[in-house]
C-alpha cells in the first residue's frame, strides 16, 4: 500500500504485484465507486465498470460490488469472451489499454466500430422489462430520491446509486 496525489487530494493506493515487471492498481471499490457504466473504453460501455471491479475483486477490495454480475454478462456476450478469460487477463498485470487491444484480438465475433456503438448505445438505453423488474425498480428509484424523473435507464440507476452509496444526495 502507498499514497499518493491523485484527482486534486492525497489517496491510499494499493498495488498488487503479478510479476516482477508488472504491477497492476486496483481501485479499492469499499471506499469509491468503480467507474459510471456510461465511460467507454474502445468504444464499449461499461468495459471501463467492469475492469475496476475485476482488479478491485482480485484484491479482496470488492465491497458491494460483484464481478460478472449480469450487466457484466452483456459485455461477455457481445464479446464472446468468458469473464474468466478476462480476469486472467486483469490478473496479469494488463493496463486497460492492454485490455482492449486483447478484447480486439480475441473478440468472437471480430466487432467493427460501428456495432460496438450501436450495442453500446442500446446498453446505455437499457430499460428494464416485466412487471417484477419494473416494481424493484420503482422502488429502488424511489429509495434514492422519490422526486426523481430523470432516472429512467439501468445505467442512470447505477450512476445515481453509486453516488448515493459513498456520501451523495441524490
Amino acid at each position: 500500500m502507498f499514497f499518493g496525489w491523485h484527482g486534486g487530494c492525497f489517496k491510499e493506493m494499493r498495488i498488487l504485484i503479478m510479476n516482477p515487471t508488472t504491477a497492476l492498481k486496483s481501485p479499492d471499490l469499499t471506499q469509491r465507486a468503480p467507474r459510471s457504466p456510461k465511460i467507454r473504453l474502445g468504444g464499449y460501455a461499461m468495459l471501463p465498470r467492469i475492469l475496476d471491479k475485476a482488479r478491485a475483486a482480485l484484491v479482496g477490495k470488492a465491497g458491494d460490488y460483484v464481478y460478472g454480475n449480469p450487466m457484466d454478462q452483456f459485455f461477455f456476450e457481445f464479446t464472446g469472451i468468458t469473464q474468466e478469460q478476462l480476469l486472467e487477463r486483469v490478473k496479469a498485470g494488463a493496463g486497460d489499454w492492454a485490455v482492449l487491444l486483447w478484447v480486439n484480438e480475441m473478440a468472437s465475433p471480430k466487432r467493427a466500430p460501428y456495432e460496438i456503438k450501436a450495442w453500446s448505445d442500446y446498453l446505455e438505453s437499457l430499460l428494464l422489462g416485466g412487471a417484477e423488474n419494473l416494481s424493484w425498480f420503482t422502488d429502488q428509484v424511489a429509495r434514492l430520491h422519490a422526486d426523481r424523473t430523470d432516472i429512467l435507464t439501468i445505467m442512470d440507476y447505477l450512476d445515481v446509486d453509486d453516488f448515493v452509496s459513498f456520501g451523495g444526495v441524490a
